[in-house]
């Protein structure tokens, strides 16, 4: 395929895409495959001669498409959406084809600067003040990982990457069982130690931190001979959607010297609603903060937003410059290769600016609460339904229950009827435990989901649970 070629299959993608999601309704959400169908169908190596185009996008139909799980589908209420505008995604095409290595200023420009004022926009719709500075990282995993490192950096005088960490003092990290496990990963990756992540206690409906017993777990763990390093908050955790107190957490923070970042991939999204700030009352006191574009606001996987108060604690952890690396006769540059974990950078922000302007803050706003409206009420009609209890309270748009029977165990019940859900294919659910049993999660964020694909999840669970035989 050349180039010249290119219009016509271009073409084809773009009217497939517009036939693929005009039909989602019709497909089922999760993929129906066995484990290896795929598989079975690839040969067992790479052609030697070249094959037609048409041959290749009619494999793609027949052998892709039947193990894909739509995460665009307007019923997919698992995990957290991963949404694509078709504004996005437009984009992305043309950064595609473009295919810039966006690792320095001069490298792509464009690329740097409208990052830099993609992130001033962004900072400022959620609220933030003009102290903090963002950068796009890959996922709230990098920007996490960022941040772990900075806090070891800074709680070791920036030695840790110098002279490594034998021989230095055994560091704590401090966050509740509710964060995101890119946490662990993080401190492993670190070099922290599982261990040395400590797992504060969460009180109260929204399952905030104990922060009266993180301050007394950091003074004991100070006269223990531990360094304490920093701490993970969150707003609105995976699990469900707990959030801490920010304010509370970031005045021990002060307190104790120590680094704070927050982890609101998911809800952080939600903060271009004035009326949900109150949920991260006193993220003005954070050091890092990030959120995913790529989650609930129509930009595709992958574009996450890193704030940071002090970038230059952020660089002095992860920035090398070789000579190949350095742009000579141009001052006051950035470089977000030196924000990042990788060096190699897509051209994200591209897509960011379509989105907004596209469909503006006020479009995007009303997406977020018309999915907090309905989500809320779907629980109150669940429960009000005989044979159901909702677990956990909504937070925005996610909420936890569970069905309920006398006389039989409520974790084979919920496992049994939440398989059954997704074998059916209508609708996508997932699990996750609550004070250790088992419960469903729902949570509404697709992009083109309607009151009526909510209303679809209410009947399609109610149906199921009913015809369920345990």
């Amino acid at each position: 395929m050349r180039w010249s070629d290119y219009p016509k299959w271009g073409k084809w993608a773009a009217d497939w895409a517009a036939r693929y999601h005009a039909g989602l309704r019709d497909q089922p959400v999760r993929a129906q495959v066995k484990p290896g169908e795929t598989l079975a169908a690839l040969p067992l190596a790479a052609p030697d001669i070249a094959e037609p185009m048409e041959v290749i996008l009619a494999d793609f139909e027949r052998i892709v498409m039947p193990g894909i799980t739509h995460w665009q589908h307007p019923r997919f209420f698992a995990y957290f959406p991963s949404n694509a505008s078709p504004a996005a995604v437009l984009a992305d095409q043309l950064v595609t084809a473009m295919a810039p290595q966006c690792m320095l200023w001069q490298t792509s420009p464009s690329a740097t600067e409208m990052e830099t004022r993609m992130m001033e926009w962004m900072g400022a719709a959620i609220g933030l003040g003009r102290e903090f500075h963002g950068v796009i990282q890959d996922s709230a995993s990098g920007a996490t990982l960022a941040a772990v490192l900075t806090m070891r950096e800074r709680a070791l005088a920036w030695a840790g990457n110098r002279a490594g960490l034998p021989g230095q003092a055994r560091l704590r990290v401090y966050a509740s069982a509710e964060v995101h496990t890119s946490v662990d990963r993080a401190i492993w990756i670190a070099g922290i130690g599982q261990e040395n992540l400590v797992r504060i206690p969460t009180q109260g409906p929204l399952r905030a931190m104990d922060t009266q017993a993180l301050a007394r777990q950091i003074a004991e763990d100070r006269a223990a001979g531990y360094l304490p390093a920093g701490i993970v908050a969150c707003t609105g955790g995976t699990g469900t959607g707990a959030c801490d107190d920010i304010g509370a957490v970031a005045a021990v923070a002060q307190a104790e010297a120590l680094f704070l970042h927050v982890d609101a991939a998911w809800a952080g999204a939600a903060m271009i609603c004035p009326e949900y700030r109150a949920l991260w009352t006193g993220i003005e006191a954070a050091d890092s903060v990030v959120f995913n574009p790529h989650k609930w606001l129509g930009t595709q996987f992958d574009l996450s937003a890193h704030f940071i108060k002090r970038p230059e604690d952020l660089t002095r952890t992860l920035a090398i410059q070789p000579e190949y690396l350095k742009t000579h006769g141009a001052d006051g540059i950035i470089n977000y290769s030196e924000w990042s974990v990788p060096l190699g950078r897509r051209f994200r922000a591209l897509k960011l600016w379509f989105l907004l302007r596209a469909y503006g803050l006020d479009g995007l706003r009303g997406m977020i609460r018309n999915h907090v409206s309905w989500s809320q009420a779907l629980a109150e009609r669940l429960r009000g339904t005989p044979g159901f209890e909702i677990v956990t309270e909504p937070v925005l748009s996610l909420f936890t229950f569970r069905a309920v029977r006398a006389s039989v165990d409520p974790d084979a019940l919920n496992l049994a009827l939440v398989q059954a859900i997704n074998d059916d294919g209508r609708i996508y659910l997932t699990q996750t435990r609550v004070n250790s049993a088992l419960v469903i999660r729902f949570q509404a964020g697709q992009f083109d989901a309607t009151e009526a694909d909510v209303t679809t999840a209410y009947d399609v669970i109610c149906e199921i649970a009913a015809k369920l035989e345990i």
